[in-house]
């Protein structure tokens, strides 16, 4: 498993949910304002393709409050590596639809913690999007 060393720190703050929404808006906000349409980040591992945010806030709101902080912590360092790293990622089949694929890329934040960034693609498509990013092993 290759690591990417990324260059963000996680967001710090309080551990309220309304501290780290705040916070993670202000970081998200200039990526959604570049378009009117799906917000989104061109990928260095996938050739400069576009991996879309629109399942990432849906699939955040599945979880408690203490898992969304910790998610969204992740988030500065998540863009980064998505950005940045050309290393190949964990890739599989989806088990419960057989027309997608799961890509985990794993990564270091600047205080030297583990995380991992889960992309969902569409086979038929080609289309991606950035489903989860959660503490690593």
């Amino acid at each position: 498993m290759n690591y990417y060393q990324t260059h963000e720190l996680k967001l710090g703050g309080t551990r309220s949910y309304r501290d780290s929404i705040k916070k993670a808006n202000v970081f998200f906000k200039p990526i959604a304002k570049r378009t009117k349409r799906q917000p989104y980040v061109r990928s260095a591992y996938f050739n400069k393709q576009k991996i879309f945010f629109n399942y990432f806030w849906r699939h955040l709101f599945d979880y408690s409050h203490k898992i969304r902080i910790e998610r969204l912590q992740y988030l500065p360092a998540a863009i980064e590596l998505i950005q940045k790293s050309r290393n190949n990622p964990e890739t599989k089949e989806n088990i419960n639809r057989k027309g997608e694929m799961l890509h985990r890329f794993y990564g270091f934040t600047k205080e030297k913690e583990p995380f991992c960034v889960q992309i969902k693609e569409n086979k038929r498509t080609g289309a991606k999007f950035f489903m989860s990013v959660f503490k690593g092993k």
